[in-house]
Protein backbone atom coordinates (compact mmCIF):
# COMPACT_ATOMS: atom_id res chain seq x y z
CA UNK A 1 0.00 0.00 0.00
CA UNK A 2 2.72 2.54 0.76
CA UNK A 3 5.89 2.47 -1.40
CA UNK A 4 9.19 3.97 -0.41
CA UNK A 5 11.34 6.90 -2.09
CA UNK A 6 15.12 7.17 -0.84
CA UNK A 7 16.18 10.46 -0.74
CA UNK A 8 19.48 10.61 0.86
CA UNK A 9 20.98 6.87 -0.27
CA UNK A 10 23.90 6.04 2.53
CA UNK A 11 23.50 2.67 2.65
CA UNK A 12 25.40 1.31 6.58
CA UNK A 13 23.99 4.93 8.21
CA UNK A 14 21.50 5.26 10.55
CA UNK A 15 17.57 4.49 8.61
CA UNK A 16 15.72 7.82 9.19
CA UNK A 17 12.08 7.53 7.66
CA UNK A 18 10.53 10.72 6.47
CA UNK A 19 6.16 11.11 6.43
CA UNK A 20 4.54 13.51 3.81
CA UNK A 21 1.09 15.50 4.76
CA UNK A 22 -1.89 14.95 2.99
CA UNK A 23 -1.78 16.08 -0.60
CA UNK A 24 1.80 15.91 -1.17
CA UNK A 25 4.49 13.27 -2.17
CA UNK A 26 7.30 13.12 0.20
CA UNK A 27 10.04 13.85 -2.45
CA UNK A 28 8.20 17.69 -2.94
CA UNK A 29 7.54 17.91 0.85
CA UNK A 30 10.78 16.85 2.10
CA UNK A 31 13.65 16.66 -0.73
CA UNK A 32 15.23 20.67 0.07
CA UNK A 33 15.36 19.44 3.36
CA UNK A 34 16.81 16.39 3.51
CA UNK A 35 19.60 17.61 0.76
CA UNK A 36 20.67 20.10 3.67
CA UNK A 37 21.13 17.38 6.53
CA UNK A 38 24.50 17.22 7.70
CA UNK A 39 24.43 14.37 10.44
CA UNK A 40 24.86 10.51 8.84
CA UNK A 41 21.59 9.09 7.80
CA UNK A 42 20.34 6.98 4.93
CA UNK A 43 16.92 9.12 4.28
CA UNK A 44 14.00 6.96 2.92
CA UNK A 45 10.32 8.85 2.73
CA UNK A 46 7.15 6.66 2.16
CA UNK A 47 4.47 7.84 0.18
CA UNK A 48 0.63 8.19 1.18
CA UNK A 49 -1.69 5.63 -0.68
CA UNK A 50 -2.90 7.60 -3.85
CA UNK A 51 0.00 10.14 -3.55
CA UNK A 52 3.25 10.26 -4.96
CA UNK A 53 4.89 7.09 -6.06
CA UNK A 54 2.24 5.48 -4.14
CA UNK A 55 -0.83 3.13 -5.58
CA UNK A 56 -4.38 4.09 -4.43
CA UNK A 57 -5.96 2.14 -1.51
CA UNK A 58 -8.10 -0.76 -2.00
CA UNK A 59 -9.96 -0.59 0.60
CA UNK A 60 -10.23 1.98 4.00
CA UNK A 61 -7.33 1.50 6.15
CA UNK A 62 -6.75 4.21 9.55
CA UNK A 63 -3.41 5.87 10.94
CA UNK A 64 -2.79 2.52 12.61
CA UNK A 65 -2.76 0.85 9.34
CA UNK A 66 -0.68 3.59 8.24
CA UNK A 67 1.66 2.48 10.72
CA UNK A 68 1.88 -0.91 9.92
CA UNK A 69 2.75 -0.25 6.70
CA UNK A 70 5.74 2.16 7.66
CA UNK A 71 6.98 -0.72 10.07
CA UNK A 72 6.76 -3.07 6.76
CA UNK A 73 9.13 -0.77 4.88
CA UNK A 74 11.49 -0.28 7.88
CA UNK A 75 11.29 -4.27 8.17
CA UNK A 76 12.00 -4.51 4.44
CA UNK A 77 15.29 -1.47 4.43
CA UNK A 78 16.71 -2.74 7.87
CA UNK A 79 15.29 -6.39 9.19
CA UNK A 80 14.11 -5.62 12.92
CA UNK A 81 16.76 -2.69 13.48
CA UNK A 82 15.47 0.42 15.47
CA UNK A 83 14.90 3.69 13.29
CA UNK A 84 14.38 7.46 12.92
CA UNK A 85 11.17 9.12 12.25
CA UNK A 86 10.21 12.19 10.99
CA UNK A 87 6.53 13.37 10.01
CA UNK A 88 4.47 16.00 9.10
CA UNK A 89 1.08 16.30 9.40
CA UNK A 90 -0.24 13.36 9.05
CA UNK A 91 2.96 11.71 9.22
CA UNK A 92 3.25 13.17 12.45
CA UNK A 93 0.16 11.31 13.34
CA UNK A 94 1.43 8.29 11.77
CA UNK A 95 4.69 9.06 13.91
CA UNK A 96 2.94 9.01 17.15
CA UNK A 97 1.13 5.97 16.39
CA UNK A 98 4.46 4.30 15.34
CA UNK A 99 5.95 5.57 19.15
CA UNK A 100 3.25 4.20 20.83
CA UNK A 101 2.23 0.82 18.63
CA UNK A 102 6.48 -0.23 18.43
CA UNK A 103 8.20 1.84 21.34
CA UNK A 104 11.39 -0.86 20.84
CA UNK A 105 11.39 0.14 17.27
CA UNK A 106 11.67 4.26 17.43
CA UNK A 107 14.42 5.22 18.50
CA UNK A 108 13.66 8.80 18.19
CA UNK A 109 11.07 11.29 16.30
CA UNK A 110 10.47 14.70 15.16
CA UNK A 111 7.16 15.41 14.57
CA UNK A 112 5.93 18.60 12.78
CA UNK A 113 2.97 20.69 12.23
CA UNK A 114 0.77 18.05 13.35
CA UNK A 115 -1.16 16.97 16.94
CA UNK A 116 -2.53 13.96 18.75
CA UNK A 117 -5.65 14.76 17.26
CA UNK A 118 -5.69 16.67 14.13
CA UNK A 119 -8.75 18.97 13.55
CA UNK A 120 -12.52 17.82 14.06
CA UNK A 121 -14.13 14.59 12.78
CA UNK A 122 -16.74 16.37 10.98
CA UNK A 123 -14.82 18.83 9.15
CA UNK A 124 -12.87 15.41 7.99
CA UNK A 125 -15.74 13.83 6.85
CA UNK A 126 -17.17 16.91 5.04
CA UNK A 127 -13.94 16.89 3.82
CA UNK A 128 -14.22 13.29 2.22
CA UNK A 129 -17.65 13.72 1.14
CA UNK A 130 -16.31 16.88 -0.88
CA UNK A 131 -13.25 15.29 -2.93
CA UNK A 132 -15.21 12.37 -3.77
CA UNK A 133 -18.59 14.34 -4.83
CA UNK A 134 -15.85 17.27 -6.86
CA UNK A 135 -12.17 15.74 -7.00
CA UNK A 136 -9.20 17.24 -5.66
CA UNK A 137 -9.69 20.25 -7.60
CA UNK A 138 -12.42 20.97 -5.27
CA UNK A 139 -9.40 21.94 -2.38
CA UNK A 140 -6.80 23.30 -3.53
CA UNK A 141 -7.36 26.98 -3.00
CA UNK A 142 -8.62 26.41 0.85
CA UNK A 143 -5.21 23.67 0.79
CA UNK A 144 -3.34 26.61 -0.58
CA UNK A 145 -3.90 28.98 1.89
CA UNK A 146 -3.41 26.49 5.03
CA UNK A 147 -0.16 25.20 3.63
CA UNK A 148 1.92 28.19 3.43
CA UNK A 149 2.64 30.97 5.08
CA UNK A 150 1.78 34.83 3.67
CA UNK A 151 4.18 35.35 1.24
CA UNK A 152 5.71 32.15 0.55
CA UNK A 153 4.33 30.94 -3.07
CA UNK A 154 5.80 34.70 -4.07
CA UNK A 155 9.12 33.92 -2.99
CA UNK A 156 9.13 30.42 -3.54
CA UNK A 157 6.38 30.00 -6.74
CA UNK A 158 8.31 26.48 -8.07
CA UNK A 159 7.98 24.93 -4.69
CA UNK A 160 5.05 26.04 -4.19
CA UNK A 161 3.72 24.60 -7.25
CA UNK A 162 5.48 21.43 -7.06
CA UNK A 163 3.30 20.92 -3.99
CA UNK A 164 0.32 21.95 -5.95
CA UNK A 165 0.97 19.48 -8.58
CA UNK A 166 1.35 16.78 -6.12
CA UNK A 167 -2.37 17.60 -4.99
CA UNK A 168 -3.65 17.70 -8.43
CA UNK A 169 -2.52 14.42 -8.99
CA UNK A 170 -3.32 12.59 -5.89
CA UNK A 171 -6.68 9.74 -6.25
CA UNK A 172 -9.58 11.54 -4.87
CA UNK A 173 -10.80 8.21 -2.92
CA UNK A 174 -7.35 7.38 -1.38
CA UNK A 175 -7.62 10.96 -0.51
CA UNK A 176 -10.55 11.09 1.11
CA UNK A 177 -9.64 7.73 2.97
CA UNK A 178 -6.96 9.60 4.68
CA UNK A 179 -9.10 12.36 5.37
CA UNK A 180 -11.77 9.55 7.17
CA UNK A 181 -8.21 8.12 9.06
CA UNK A 182 -7.90 11.33 10.71
CA UNK A 183 -11.37 11.67 11.71
CA UNK A 184 -10.77 8.73 13.96
CA UNK A 185 -7.54 9.75 14.95
CA UNK A 186 -6.87 10.76 18.80
CA UNK A 187 -4.20 9.76 21.06
CA UNK A 188 -4.09 12.92 23.17
CA UNK A 189 -4.67 10.57 26.20
CA UNK A 190 -1.88 8.16 25.35
CA UNK A 191 0.93 10.69 24.82
CA UNK A 192 2.38 9.76 28.50
CA UNK A 193 3.21 6.06 27.24
CA UNK A 194 6.01 7.20 24.79
CA UNK A 195 9.36 7.51 26.15
CA UNK A 196 11.44 8.42 23.16
CA UNK A 197 13.03 11.66 22.31
CA UNK A 198 10.07 13.82 20.73
CA UNK A 199 11.10 16.98 18.71
CA UNK A 200 7.94 18.88 18.24
CA UNK A 201 7.95 21.70 15.55
CA UNK A 202 5.19 23.87 15.01
CA UNK A 203 4.79 27.09 12.48
CA UNK A 204 3.91 29.95 14.13
CA UNK A 205 1.40 31.23 10.96
CA UNK A 206 0.02 26.97 10.97
CA UNK A 207 -3.65 27.13 11.71
CA UNK A 208 -4.81 23.56 10.88
CA UNK A 209 -2.20 22.64 13.70
CA UNK A 210 -1.27 25.23 15.81
CA UNK A 211 1.48 25.75 18.41
CA UNK A 212 -0.67 25.05 21.02
CA UNK A 213 -1.29 21.27 19.32
CA UNK A 214 2.26 20.76 19.15
CA UNK A 215 2.91 21.71 22.53
CA UNK A 216 0.47 19.61 24.18
CA UNK A 217 2.38 16.44 22.10
CA UNK A 218 5.80 17.86 23.79
CA UNK A 219 4.33 17.93 27.52
CA UNK A 220 2.38 15.08 27.02
CA UNK A 221 5.14 12.63 26.55
CA UNK A 222 8.06 11.97 28.58
CA UNK A 223 11.33 13.35 27.04
CA UNK A 224 9.55 15.89 24.56
CA UNK A 225 11.34 19.14 23.32
CA UNK A 226 8.98 22.25 21.22
CA UNK A 227 9.99 24.39 18.76
CA UNK A 228 8.21 27.42 16.96
CA UNK A 229 9.45 28.28 13.90
CA UNK A 230 8.44 32.28 12.66
CA UNK A 231 6.89 32.48 9.63
CA UNK A 232 5.91 29.16 8.87
CA UNK A 233 2.46 27.63 8.59
CA UNK A 234 1.66 24.16 7.54
CA UNK A 235 4.66 22.94 5.62
CA UNK A 236 8.06 23.35 7.88
CA UNK A 237 9.95 21.77 5.89
CA UNK A 238 9.37 22.97 2.56
CA UNK A 239 8.80 26.29 3.82
CA UNK A 240 12.44 26.30 6.02
CA UNK A 241 14.27 23.82 4.77
CA UNK A 242 17.68 25.15 6.33
CA UNK A 243 15.88 25.72 9.85
CA UNK A 244 14.34 22.11 9.64
CA UNK A 245 17.50 20.71 8.57
CA UNK A 246 19.42 22.30 11.14
CA UNK A 247 16.45 20.78 14.52
CA UNK A 248 17.10 17.52 12.72
CA UNK A 249 20.97 17.79 12.77
CA UNK A 250 20.42 18.39 16.38
CA UNK A 251 18.01 16.03 17.23
CA UNK A 252 19.18 13.24 15.26
CA UNK A 253 22.77 13.90 15.18
CA UNK A 254 23.96 11.45 18.08
CA UNK A 255 24.54 11.95 21.69
CA UNK A 256 27.97 14.29 21.77
CA UNK A 257 28.20 14.76 25.55
CA UNK A 258 28.09 12.24 28.77
CA UNK A 259 25.31 13.53 29.70
CA UNK A 260 23.23 12.69 26.83
CA UNK A 261 24.77 9.59 26.06
CA UNK A 262 23.51 8.67 29.83
CA UNK A 263 20.15 10.58 29.19
CA UNK A 264 20.08 8.22 25.44
CA UNK A 265 20.99 5.25 27.60
CA UNK A 266 18.11 5.58 30.78
CA UNK A 267 15.88 5.73 27.85
CA UNK A 268 16.89 2.58 26.06
CA UNK A 269 17.57 0.81 29.55
CA UNK A 270 13.55 2.05 30.52
CA UNK A 271 12.17 0.37 27.48
CA UNK A 272 14.06 -2.66 27.37
CA UNK A 273 13.66 -3.56 31.22
CA UNK A 274 10.78 -1.49 32.32
CA UNK A 275 9.86 1.58 34.15
CA UNK A 276 8.96 -0.54 37.21
CA UNK A 277 12.77 -2.08 37.27
CA UNK A 278 14.05 1.04 36.55
CA UNK A 279 12.50 2.88 39.07
CA UNK A 280 13.59 0.30 41.76
CA UNK A 281 16.95 0.35 40.65
CA UNK A 282 17.41 4.11 40.68
CA UNK A 283 15.56 4.36 43.74
CA UNK A 284 17.76 1.59 45.62
CA UNK A 285 21.20 3.75 44.67
CA UNK A 286 23.09 4.85 47.45
CA UNK A 287 26.12 7.23 47.40
CA UNK A 288 28.52 3.74 47.25
CA UNK A 289 26.85 2.98 44.00
CA UNK A 290 25.52 5.84 42.09
CA UNK A 291 29.08 5.95 40.07
CA UNK A 292 28.57 2.65 39.34
CA UNK A 293 24.96 2.63 38.20
CA UNK A 294 25.61 5.89 36.22
CA UNK A 295 28.35 3.57 34.34
CA UNK A 296 25.89 0.71 33.40
CA UNK A 297 23.30 3.44 32.18
CA UNK A 298 26.27 5.13 30.33
CA UNK A 299 27.99 2.66 28.67
CA UNK A 300 25.87 -0.83 28.59
CA UNK A 301 23.13 0.86 27.65
CA UNK A 302 23.88 4.41 26.57
CA UNK A 303 26.91 3.42 24.08
CA UNK A 304 26.08 -0.15 23.06
CA UNK A 305 22.52 -1.00 23.16
CA UNK A 306 21.37 2.39 21.37
CA UNK A 307 23.93 1.15 18.39
CA UNK A 308 22.06 0.66 15.22
CA UNK A 309 24.31 -2.30 13.77
CA UNK A 310 22.02 -4.57 15.67
CA UNK A 311 18.39 -4.69 16.60
CA UNK A 312 17.64 -5.39 20.07
CA UNK A 313 16.05 -8.79 19.40
CA UNK A 314 19.68 -9.78 18.23
CA UNK A 315 21.06 -7.87 21.24
CA UNK A 316 19.25 -10.04 23.54
CA UNK A 317 20.28 -13.42 22.12
CA UNK A 318 23.74 -12.78 22.63
CA UNK A 319 23.09 -11.14 26.37
CA UNK A 320 21.40 -14.22 27.34
CA UNK A 321 24.12 -16.71 25.97
CA UNK A 322 26.83 -14.42 27.58
CA UNK A 323 24.66 -14.28 31.06
CA UNK A 324 24.27 -18.76 30.57
CA UNK A 325 28.35 -19.01 29.91
CA UNK A 326 29.06 -16.90 33.16
CA UNK A 327 26.43 -18.32 35.39
CA UNK A 328 24.98 -14.66 36.30
CA UNK A 329 21.51 -16.52 37.75
CA UNK A 330 20.26 -12.86 38.59
CA UNK A 331 20.78 -11.05 36.04
CA UNK A 332 19.63 -14.02 33.22
CA UNK A 333 16.29 -13.83 34.67
CA UNK A 334 16.18 -9.73 34.13
CA UNK A 335 17.10 -10.41 30.54
CA UNK A 336 14.83 -13.20 29.86
CA UNK A 337 12.09 -10.78 30.62
CA UNK A 338 13.76 -8.46 29.02
CA UNK A 339 14.08 -10.72 25.60
CA UNK A 340 10.40 -10.94 25.58
CA UNK A 341 10.06 -6.71 25.61
CA UNK A 342 12.48 -7.14 22.58
CA UNK A 343 10.37 -9.77 20.54
CA UNK A 344 11.61 -12.96 21.69
CA UNK A 345 9.20 -15.46 21.71
CA UNK A 346 9.06 -18.39 24.41
CA UNK A 347 9.76 -20.83 21.52
CA UNK A 348 12.77 -18.75 20.59
CA UNK A 349 14.64 -18.29 23.98
CA UNK A 350 13.77 -21.90 24.24
CA UNK A 351 16.58 -22.38 21.27
CA UNK A 352 19.08 -20.14 22.69
CA UNK A 353 18.73 -21.50 25.41
CA UNK A 354 19.03 -25.31 23.82
CA UNK A 355 22.16 -23.81 21.84
CA UNK A 356 24.50 -22.70 25.13
CA UNK A 357 23.77 -26.66 26.19
CA UNK A 358 26.35 -27.20 23.28
CA UNK A 359 28.62 -24.51 23.65
CA UNK A 360 28.27 -22.75 27.35
CA UNK A 361 27.78 -26.55 28.72
CA UNK A 362 24.65 -28.70 30.44
CA UNK A 363 25.18 -27.76 33.26
CA UNK A 364 24.67 -24.28 32.90
CA UNK A 365 22.08 -24.47 30.01
CA UNK A 366 20.07 -26.69 32.52
CA UNK A 367 20.29 -24.00 35.45
CA UNK A 368 19.69 -21.79 32.70
CA UNK A 369 16.43 -23.51 32.07
CA UNK A 370 15.27 -23.52 35.51
CA UNK A 371 15.23 -19.79 35.65
CA UNK A 372 13.84 -19.02 32.36
CA UNK A 373 11.01 -21.10 32.94
CA UNK A 374 10.09 -19.92 36.49
CA UNK A 375 10.13 -16.38 34.69
CA UNK A 376 8.07 -16.92 31.47
CA UNK A 377 5.80 -18.82 33.57
CA UNK A 378 5.31 -15.58 35.57
CA UNK A 379 4.99 -12.89 32.67
CA UNK A 380 1.53 -12.44 30.94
Amino acid sequence: MLTATTIVDAPGRPLLLLGPSLGTSVRALWQRCAERLDGPHHVVGWDLPGHGASEPAPGGFGIAGLARGVLTLADQLRPGEPFRYAGVSVGGAVGLQLLLDAPGRVESAALICTGAKIGESTGWRQRAETVRADGVHAVIGASQQRWFAPGFAQRAPAVAAALLDTLRAADPESYALVCEALAAFDVRDRLGEIRAPVLAVAGADDQPTPPDNLARIATGVRNGRLVVLEGVAHLAPAEKPDEVAALLDEHFGGPVTVDQVREAGLAVRRQVLGDEHVDRAVAATAPFTRDFQELITTYAWGEIWTRPGLDRRSRSMITLTALVALGHAEELAMHVRAARTNGLTDDEIKEVLLQTAIYCGVPAANTAFRIAQQVLADMP
